[in-house]
């Protein structure tokens, strides 16, 4: 008892092949992206991280306006 590929079956075999490919592009491309949007947060932390290692704890403060009475 053998099975024959209908057409059926090649329509339906063409209609999950596209899908599944378009699926796996479309995942891929939104894992990249937040692989992506990851390491620019680490960056930027790094970056402000040496910044306030290497300056002294004083520098972020806001310079104050003399005032003369």
């Amino acid at each position: 008892m053998g099975t024959s590929l209908t057409p059926d079956f090649w329509k339906l075999f063409g209609v999950l092949l596209v899908t599944s490919t378009a699926v796996t592009f479309v995942v891929s491309a939104a894992l990249d992206t937040l692989v992506v949007r990851l390491q620019e947060r680490r960056r930027q932390r790094r970056q402000t991280d040496d910044r306030t290692a290497t300056t002294p704890h004083w520098a972020d403060r806001p310079r104050r306006a003399l005032v003369h009475h």
